[in-house]
């Protein structure tokens, strides 16, 4: 509900502050509410030059009155908390350690951005870190390293496909697992069907299953943003991906031992012309894939 001011929530006890007490945040969509000292409280940050000005007016405000900040709303969270205590703390597992190093960039936290940074041991490999990102996510040295490791364990003939070994190197060391593609798309059937007026649409690509599977299959082109907090060995519908080819999943999928045993789809006709016969049809489909 909007508030009658619409800086705010309550008049500062300041008669030279122009800001109240308690204000209310509009970052990337997402709504906070917080205490005008929390905000400066770390003088020289983006957040202090906003709200130590006097020109309250200069500063972008929502339909509803509110402070906009367009940032991402979800890792903002992480900046008030470290701006009310001066911790850090994230979440066991947490995917998105370099985007929040990004965003404490942006809104000039340098302590912050140094708790975010990477901590190299004297062997210049990652330090005990217990905000680490999941041990999923591994640089492509210690893949290398892990498959060499494998590689020396593991008897020539089975590399090669011989007797008791597995026909695709590395296959050994990969977990089994199920992982479902899943997308919403229209098309267009004109009259006397002809199919030439509008080919297939994905909107979106929607990735189900395990998290670390979903990870190492798709890497970055994975987007996690709506489910951002989820550990490796838990299951999730809420990933998709940044592109919209299926055939690129696909190739993908393949690479990584994974083969389709199912699918289904419905299909409903949304809209249809009057003049020109011209009929919208959206389908939703899902394809299983699956991993020994």
């Amino acid at each position: 509900m909007a508030l009658a001011d619409p800086a705010g929530c309550a008049k500062g006890g300041e008669d030279n502050n122009p800001f109240p007490d308690i204000i209310e945040l509009n970052v990337g969509g997402q709504v906070y509410i917080t205490r005008h000292p929390t905000l400066v409280s770390v003088p020289g940050s983006l957040l202090w030059e906003m709200f130590t000005q006097k020109n309250v007016r200069s500063l972008a405000r929502d339909s509803k009155g509110r402070f906009f900040v367009d940032r991402d709303g979800f890792l903002f969270r992480y900046i008030l908390d470290y701006m009310r205590d001066r911790q850090l703390v994230l979440p066991e597992h947490f995917p998105e350690r370099g985007r929040l190093q990004r965003e404490a960039e942006y809104f000039m936290l340098p302590e912050l951005v140094k708790l975010l940074a990477p901590k190299l041991s004297e062997q210049n490999s990652l330090g005990d870190d217990p905000c680490q990102s999941d041990p999923e996510e591994l640089s492509p040295g210690a893949d290398t390293a892990r498959s060499l490791a494998a590689a020396t364990a593991t008897p020539p003939s089975a590399l090669s496909g011989g007797p008791g070994g597995a026909n695709v190197p590395g296959a050994e060391g990969r977990r089994a697992g199920f992982i479902t593609i899943g997308y919403r798309g229209s098309y267009t059937l004109g009259r006397d069907s002809q199919t030439d007026a509008k080919f297939r649409r994905v909107a979106r690509i929607m990735v189900c299953g395990k998290t670390s599977l979903a990870k190492e299959v798709f890497g970055d082109t994975l987007n996690e943003s709506r489910d951002p907090d989820r550990p490796p060995e838990r299951y999730t519908s809420r990933y998709y991906l940044k592109f919209t080819f299926l055939e690129q999943a696909f190739d993908k999928l393949a690479d990584a031992g994974f083969h389709m045993v199912a699918c289904n789809s419905t299909g409903t006709c949304a809209f249809a012309h009057e003049q020109t016969d011209d009929r919208i049809w959206t389908s939703y489909t899902e394809y299983v894939f699956y991993r020994e």
